[in-house]
């Protein structure tokens, strides 16, 4: 039975702690802005409940994979995340998720772009945002992904199986100001980048003790300010240029461990306060953590200290993410990033197909603001 042109193939996956709908490159418009147009009306944007479309609501649960062939000898795969705005009529590729990430490699093999193996099967994805690399490997008994196992993941209810992520060394500097501290707005702050653009913020430092609640955040309206004001100057000093229409770079609160971790967070996405904390955000967190000298000495429970090498627990909202970090330099040089590395989870919703809603109802989307789309 043939399909028309307002039925789109479509995977929704639970990836780490957020949620996305994932689609082949070729069953989605191939110019930019049609493609946008099209997600808008999938995923119920704009609307507060996302009521008509595949939407949960949040920018966790408004989120989009789109993934290809890869012509690019180093991958298998090309992931381009795709950020759906819940209440206005934008889409931004101006980031990378690591967490819809975990569901790239079991979505490329349930897809036929990559052939399993007959026990696990390791998927290598360039991710087109920012031309980073990461490596999937997740079991696959006889040729089949398998999405059930005991790990367990803080944010997500039950057990599921393992997808290990491993991030090669970057190219990017680790400290894209040069710095290890700057002044933004009158505040001591870290500016790290080892896979997503993060700012460290002792949270002493705006007037919280970093352990509030995510919505008592969201509702400190001088906080909201304030980090407005340090979000838009971080921008440029961080090579990002103007970042008012943008969701990067993250802003993470940082306090000393309550529960045996290395640091308790809190992450803005950047005006939600984030109920966990994102993948690459955590590493960059992880890294900065590392850094002699950073804002972040002090607070936390360094590397060896709990007998655990390279694995830096972090504290979040609804628990903790383990990474594995570690890091080269730092003494006659720039420090850079050696390793890392997480485990998480994903997991199949459903596999289908979409019926977006009508483009005569559907607002224009906002024009792209730049990078790869």
């Amino acid at each position: 039975m043939s399909r028309g042109p307002e039925e789109v193939p479509c995977l929704l996956m639970r990836g780490g702690t957020s949620k996305g709908a994932y689609f082949l490159a070729e069953d989605l418009p191939a110019d930019p802005a049609e493609r946008d147009g099209l997600l808008l009306r999938i995923m119920g944007s704009p609307d507060d409940r996302q009521i008509d479309g595949l939407g949960g609501a949040h920018p966790l649960t408004s989120k989009v994979a789109v993934i290809s062939p890869s012509s690019d000898p180093k991958a298998d795969v090309d992931y381009l995340f795709l950020q759906v705005v819940v209440d206005r009529p934008e889409v931004s590729d101006r980031q990378n998720c690591g967490n819809i990430l975990a569901g790239v490699g079991p979505f490329a093999v349930e897809r036929g772009l990559v052939e399993p193996g007959d026990e696990r099967t390791s998927v290598r994805i360039r991710m087109v945002n920012t031309g980073d690399y990461a490596t999937a490997t997740f079991p696959t008994p006889g040729g089949r992904v398998d999405y059930t196992g005991d790990a367990e993941i803080s944010g997500v209810p039950g057990t599921a199986a393992a997808v290990v992520i491993e991030f090669p060394p970057s190219a990017k500097p680790l400290l894209p100001t040069g710095n290890v501290r700057d002044v933004i707005d009158g505040v001591e702050v870290t500016c790290v980048d080892n896979g997503m653009p993060t700012v460290l913020i002792p949270a002493t430092a705006l007037n919280v003790t970093g352990y509030e609640n995510p919505r008592d955040l969201e509702e400190d309206l001088a906080l909201a300010d304030r980090l407005r004001d340090i979000r838009l100057a971080a921008g440029p000093l961080m090579g990002l240029g103007d970042v008012s229409a943008a969701t990067v770079p993250k802003l993470t609160l940082l306090a000393a461990p309550r529960d045996g971790g290395a640091v308790t967070t809190r992450t803005f996405i950047p005006v939600r306060c984030h109920t966990s904390i994102g993948v690459l955000g955590a590493a960059s967190v992880a890294a900065g953590l590392q850094v002699e000298g950073s804002v972040a000495d002090g607070l936390t429970r360094l590397i060896g200290e709990n007998g655990q090498g390279d694995r830096i627990r972090i504290e979040h909202p609804t628990g903790f993410l383990d990474i594995e970090s570690s890091l080269d330099g730092g003494t006659s040089g720039p420090p850079s990033a050696r390793r890392t590395a997480v485990v998480r989870t994903a997991r199949k919703i459903f596999d289908g197909i979409v019926f977006p809603r009508s483009a005569e109802t559907a607002p224009i989307p906002a024009q792209p603001s730049g990078g790869h789309r």
